[in-house]
């Protein structure tokens, strides 16, 4: 996959995601856990997961499902085969505190910029599920076509 030119793998190269660390820790404000409940996922992580989404303008539940089905979007994240994934819920939630939080906006800026000073275009692109649909095949003739598209009746 590495010889490819693997997206993520150019981005874990290029930009150092541990500066966005305090960003997000401030934003997400996680108390200490001296409350108990299971830890959340590594705010970094989460960011990258959040990427991952953007750039292929995927749905939460898309997202959690292509993560636990790709190597490269599971390994861009830093998560290995028997890691547990982050759920839809999970997705969401991360991306909703970010934004009331008013920082999402803040840290895809600064991803961008980051992007560019790299020298690379930061542009999404999108994975689409696609299903083959057999159609009538088309038997008129080109002089019927001609015909037909200028007689009004």
């Amino acid at each position: 996959m590495s010889g490819l030119g693997d997206q993520l793998e150019a981005f874990s190269r290029t930009v150092d995601f541990e500066v966005f660390r305090p960003d997000l820790e401030q934003a997400l404000a996680y108390s200490d856990g001296s409350k108990g409940g299971r830890p959340p996922f590594d705010p970094v992580l989460m960011f990258k997961i959040l990427l991952i989404q953007t750039l292929n303008n995927l749905s939460d539940e898309r997202t959690e499902y292509l993560i636990s089905d790709r190597l490269s979007f599971m390994r861009f994240p830093g998560l290995g085969l028997s890691d547990r994934v982050p759920d839809a819920k999970t997705i969401w939630l991360f991306r909703e505190r970010l934004t009331q939080a008013g920082a999402i906006e803040r840290l895809s800026d600064r991803f961008d910029a980051t992007l560019r000073n790299a020298g690379y275009l930061p542009m999404s692109g999108q994975i689409l599920d696609a299903t083959l649909v057999a159609a009538p095949r088309q038997r008129n003739t080109n002089a019927e076509k001609a015909d037909r598209c200028c007689h009004v009746n």
